[in-house]
């Protein structure tokens, strides 16, 4: 029984460790989760707090882990501990029932699971948090009691700076498609083939091919057959982001941008009304220096093409900002705004805002890389 008590401990303890550390370490991140939960029960009101949430809730997380390795003021935290699991493992039996929020992001984005994977999770963390409430009087510690309050404010005030330093910077880990040496280029070998469907005039036979191998310079052969239908078939096709990148008529040119053989320079804003007028100036200053030597640096926001004109108008911006998916982008980079650095399809650097790059370290860098 002592075992099962120290393991049900250690277990929970590290998970609850693990999980707090994978969620602070991108608190903007937990941010939209909580945002989505927030939209999707109805609680609009709660959006401006959905990001001191995220903190707290990681903080928490992590702080309950710690004190269970160390076996510190079990308890009374242990009225803490079961009550908020039990809560979770209600809150993700409803949405596994009903899917409110396809991801919840238990473990932000290190481990992606369904809302049904979550529960089941959940379900076998509650059984070692029951243990370790029931034996909540038994657990001895070594420290004194005074150590053990000290070490829990000591962590909580620790991993809350943790917390709010990853988010005015860019996340110390990134688990997302858009990391540093991320290889973003399509493909070939995996585009979409396209099926032409042609049926002959006479005998209504049908016949497919691939695109464009049809004797389509056959004169004779196009006299008789006539084009019907086609299709295109995707299922092999190995997508590396979701990211789509429009001009102001439609077009995609996301692929131009991206796989640009050259350096390429991306300029990442979901919602420009909440870019400052310092990071402008920032990135005016950058374009104006990237210009000179030939570099492109492009926008691309999704904000609606009146917003995009007014702030392009009122703080100068010379460079071109197209349209994308708010959620895209705010996967690509945690900062409104950021900046993102590309060569040949490959994420060479990216920047939060705060730590938009000096001149000269960009001239080092661009020098550095072209060596290479």
């Amino acid at each position: 029984m002592d075992r099962l008590k120290t393991f049900s401990r250690l277990f929970v303890g590290i998970v609850f460790i693990f999980s707090g550390f994978v969620k602070g370490v991108d608190p903007l991140g937990t941010t939209y989760r909580i945002e989505d939960y927030f939209m999707a029960y109805g609680a609009l009101w709660a959006m401006p707090l959905a990001f001191y949430a995220s903190v707290f809730l990681c903080t928490l997380e992590f702080v309950l882990g710690v004190a269970l390795v160390m076996n510190a003021r079990i308890k009374i935290l242990s009225w803490i501990l079961f009550p908020l699991m039990i809560f979770f493992t209600i809150l993700t039996f409803y949405d596994a029932l009903f899917n409110p929020v396809p991801d919840c992001g238990c473990f932000g984005d290190f481990i992606k699971m369904t809302n049904w994977q979550t529960f089941f999770k959940n379900v076998v963390l509650i059984v070692f948090v029951y243990i370790v409430f029931k034996s909540r009087k038994k657990y001895k510690s070594l420290l004194g009691p005074k150590f053990q309050t000290f070490v829990i404010i000591l962590f909580t005030i620790g991993f809350t700076y943790f917390s709010y330093y990853q988010y005015q910077h860019l996340p110390m880990l990134d688990f997302r498609d858009w990391k540093i040496g991320k290889d973003m280029k399509t493909d070939e070998t995996s585009e979409p083939i396209t099926y032409l469907i042609y049926q002959n005039k006479e005998t209504k036979e049908k016949k497919e091919y691939v695109s464009p191998n049809f004797p389509w310079n056959d004169s004779v052969w196009m006299s008789k057959w006539e084009f019907v239908d086609q299709r295109i078939d995707d299922s092999h096709v190995k997508i590396k982001h979701e990211l789509v990148i429009q001009t102001r008529g439609a077009v995609d040119i996301t692929k131009s941008i991206v796989e640009n053989p050259e350096y390429q320079f991306i300029f990442v804003s979901d919602d420009l009304t909440k870019v400052s007028k310092e990071s402008f100036k920032k990135i005016n200053k950058i374009y104006s220096y990237l210009d000179e030597k030939g570099i492109s640096l492009v926008g691309v926001s999704s904000s609606s093409g009146f917003m995009i004109d007014k702030y392009c108008l009122d703080h100068d911006v010379e460079f071109n900002i197209f349209f994308g998916d708010d959620i895209v982008l705010k996967a690509m980079i945690r900062s409104n705004p950021g900046l993102i650095m590309l060569k040949d399809g490959v994420v060479i650097d990216k920047w939060h805002y705060n730590d938009f790059p000096e001149l000269s370290e960009l001239d080092e860098l661009i020098t550095e890389n072209f060596s290479d």
